[in-house]
């Protein structure tokens, strides 16, 4: 996986990671520990204050039950009435239940349990007490007993209890103390344990101290309340923020739609659902044609209010799961579902069409490539398989690629991604792998092509051209890799690979007394945006130890619409250092005569279009003839190339065509058969049969 893919992967799991669920569990969490905590702390607070009232209940009581328990039987009444004085209801029972002394009514309920009071003081010793209570009938449900029997009075059930309409009526309210007296019976053990005292306790709750504690529970709960509202807020603005960053994020910065990004966050989403397996579905790669001319004409900011129109009109077609977004430039994704080939032209073609009448005073042209989305089939059970490993790059890449075939046609159309254009991408990127090896390897070898004097079949020059012999993929000629080389900057590489082995070539011919002539080597157009590209090529040659007469250096004439001043000083340059420049291809293009004013040059090479097929058109030698005539009133040498038959190059010859280069002579061939056409040279010129 690339690195861009992986970067694009990550940013995609950052939006896909939902923060506002963060702050809810944080908020939910803030809130629980606050109420916990509040609970817990009234609940203590309560059961504190319950505790110390009991204990207070129990001293008294058990100060009671200690009196009686150091006192002997026989002191009788005397006993009881100094109990009695204490004006607590009590009564003593033996163990058998049976009472023995009451004072007052016993009114204890049924309902008992123990409850673990404070550490306390007992006869200066501190001692960890647990009390048997009772409820009384009037307070029958106060307490809470747990599965042990331990007993609590909280705040919850005296308050639940409290609003009890029917065990209101008998209890005792204290009006002026705004106080309420809960009767509660506490056990003593006296006499060894042989005899219980039973003492009436008054649980006295203060409507002080519930409203403190209410008001400290309702203080509690109001600022948790805030503590919720803040979050809650925090929480809106943060997915309010996150959703303008999403949107800015997914927003193309033209058409102020759907962007790429978006298109491929949602279209690998769409393509990967188990439920659209068995569906088809194609990307398209959608062209606006010389976007960048009607820009010219008019305006960027109108190139782009009609980008945005078109982005309209593609989105008004598309139906349920399928997508349409600005890609750059002129070009938009989309994202298509289809039953069969033929409805999906159809459908394709309706929408060029509609977007071609956009504006009637224009003729808009668009071109789409089409990638049918593979359908994966599982081999078990035969049926379709989710596209989990689905790249909406990759099918998109492989869009542009059908759609790059359509460059150079004016009009609309549509081409379909093949299995020949996948071979196609494999051979550009195996001659970009090797490209580097096959030069430091010397893979690439040199062909010639003999150039001849149509008056007498004297060889007068040759032309260089580069064959790759490549011990991995055979013998290529020059348009397979070529073309590659300039798209990725790699032919200035090749021109001074052409140039050394062409100069090294002469200088090794000379030595071994053959008769040379200039060899005209093509240096590629991408190459003259160096301003020292002539010391560049004088050097090469001097390394060699090679003649500059004997070096031609032919240019094509699109190199000629480039930087024309940097073309002239390079071109002066070649010519002061003694080399010959030449055009090659005039007349393959849209030729300029201003080329041919201002540019200081040797040989102009006439384009085999002159003379592809019939040859008898009477304009096509007009313009021949005058093209040779206009070369030599500058004093140009002319060079005819693809000249394959006998009336033309007797036609030629008329004309005053210094050189004529093409099959009717000689085809491009090896350096060793190039050397015996030298050999032969002298008996060429005395009698030549083009015709055996």
């Amino acid at each position: 996986m690339s690195q861009e893919k992986r970067r694009q992967k990550a940013k995609f799991r950052i939006l896909k990671k939902n923060k506002i669920w963060v702050t809810t569990i944080f908020c939910l969490a803030v809130t629980l520990l606050a109420m916990v905590f509040i609970s817990v702390f009234a609940s203590s607070l309560f059961t504190y204050y319950a505790n110390k009232v009991i204990l207070d209940e129990y001293d008294a009581i058990s100060y009671m039950a200690r009196i009686y328990d150091i006192n002997s039987v026989e002191e009788g009444d005397n006993i009881f009435n100094m109990l009695n004085e204490e004006g607590r209801t009590y009564y003593i029972t033996d163990n058998h239940g049976d009472i023995i002394y009451i004072n007052g009514d016993n009114t204890m309920g049924t309902s008992k349990g123990i409850v673990e009071l404070p550490t306390i003081q007992f006869d200066g010793t501190t001692v960890n007490e647990k009390v048997l209570v009772y409820v009384d009938n009037a307070t029958e449900g106060l307490l809470e007993t747990d599965e042990d029997g331990n007993v609590s009075i909280s705040a919850k059930s005296v308050l639940s209890w409290l609003y009890s309409v029917d065990q209101r009526a008998n209890i005792n309210f204290d009006t002026e103390r705004s106080t309420a007296d809960l009767p509660i019976w506490i056990s003593v053990n006296v006499k060894g344990g042989t005899q219980k005292f039973f003492g009436k306790a008054i649980f006295r709750v203060s409507m002080t101290d519930i409203m403190f504690l209410g008001a400290f529970l309702l203080a509690g709960m109001l600022l948790v309340v805030c503590v919720i509202f803040l979050m809650i807020a925090n929480m809106i603005t943060t997915m309010l923020g996150q959703r303008r960053i999403t949107n800015a994020f997914f927003t193309d910065p033209v058409t102020k739609d759907k962007n790429w990004m978006w298109f491929c966050y949602k279209g690998e989403q769409i393509l990967k659902k188990r439920k659209n397996a068995s569906r088809q579905f194609v990307i398209l790669d959608l062209v606006f044609v010389r976007y960048r001319n009607y820009c010219v004409c008019h305006s960027v900011s109108e190139g782009e209010d009609f980008l945005c129109q078109v982005n309209k009109i593609v989105k008004k077609n598309l139906k349920k799961q399928e997508l349409c977004t600005h890609y750059a430039s002129a070009n938009f994704a989309v994202l298509l579902e289809f039953s069969d080939k033929e409805s999906l032209e159809k459908r394709i073609s309706e929408i060029i069409s509609q977007l071609e009448k956009i504006d009637s005073e224009h003729k808009f042209t668009f071109h789409v490539g089409v990638f049918f989305v593979e359908r994966r089939i599982n081999p078990k059970n035969k049926k379709f398989a989710g596209r989990k490993d689905i790249n909406i790059e990759r099918e998109y890449n492989n869009a542009c690629t059908a759609r790059s075939t359509l460059e150079g046609n004016d009009d609309s159309g549509i081409a379909y991604f093949d299995t020949e254009l996948v071979e196609e991408q494999k051979w550009i990127d195996m001659v970009q792998e090797n490209q580097r090896q096959a030069v430091e390897n010397e893979e690439f070898v040199i062909h010639y092509q003999p150039k001849y004097d149509p008056k007498n079949n004297e060889l007068r020059g040759v032309e260089a051209l580069i064959r790759w012999d490549s011990p991995n993929f055979g013998f290529k000629a020059p348009t397979t890799f070529i073309p590659i080389f300039e798209k990725n900057g790699f032919i200035p590489e090749i021109d001074h690979y052409m140039i050394r082995h062409v100069a090294r070539a002469q200088k090794a011919w000379l030595d071994a007394g053959y008769k040379c002539v200039p060899a005209s080597v093509n240096v590629s157009r991408a190459h003259f945006i160096e301003k020292d590209l002539a010391e560049q090529i004088r050097d090469d040659v001097d390394s060699e130890g090679a003649p500059h007469e004997l070096i031609e250096i032919e240019l094509t004439e699109s190199a000629f619409f480039d930087d024309k001043k940097t073309m002239i000083e390079t071109i002066c340059k070649l010519k002061e250092y003694g080399f010959q420049v030449s055009m090659d291809d005039f007349g393959a293009g849209y030729s300029s005569l201003n080329s041919l004013k201002d540019m200081p040059l040797d040989v102009l090479k006439l384009d085999a279009g002159f003379f592809s097929g019939d040859f008898d058109d009477n304009r096509g030698e007009i313009v021949v003839s005058d093209t040779i005539k206009l070369a030599k009133n500058l004093n140009m040498v002319t060079v005819a190339e693809g000249v394959e038959f006998k009336e033309q190059v007797e036609f030629l010859a008329e004309q005053g065509c210094d050189m004529i280069q093409g099959y009717f002579y000689a085809r491009p061939m090896p350096a060793d058969e190039y050397i015996l056409k030298m050999e032969r040279t002298k008996a060429e010129n005395e009698i030549i049969n083009p015709e055996s």
